[in-house]
């Protein structure tokens, strides 16, 4: 799926886990295209979702939003949401700043995250 704004989004449903992949900038623009697939995840079955973020340039506070609602839906349901890298040095700055990585269950890549 490719949003006007430059941000594609891939999605997989495989045995080990659903996978999102975001590729580009996430915004306030952008951020909603993000929200629409970690919805059709928590449909898409699975023990786990995985958001690969290592094609991610950069992020602002939206994506916090996105991915902080996304993880209470997931924990809501029983699911599993599992942040994987490698992460760009602005999108990692923004963890950081915000102290909201640790909330999160992370991997170094999309395929530990598979196997985790």
């Amino acid at each position: 799926m490719l949003d006007r704004s430059g941000m594609d989004i891939t999605t997989s449903a495989e045995p080990s886990a659903y996978v999102i992949g975001v590729h580009g900038d996430v915004d306030l623009h952008t951020a909603p295209t993000l929200d629409a697939a970690l919805a059709q995840a928590l449909r898409g079955g699975g023990s786990r979702t995985v958001v690969d973020l290592s094609g991610t340039g950069f992020a602002d506070s939206s994506i916090l939003g996105s991915l902080l609602r996304a993880l209470r839906d997931h924990r809501d349901h029983g699911r599993r949401l599992i942040l994987a890298g490698p992460m760009s040095d602005l999108v990692s700055r923004l963890f950081e700043v915000t102290g909201t990585l640790a909330a999160f269950e992370t991997a170094p890549t999309a395929e530990a995250a598979r196997e985790q």
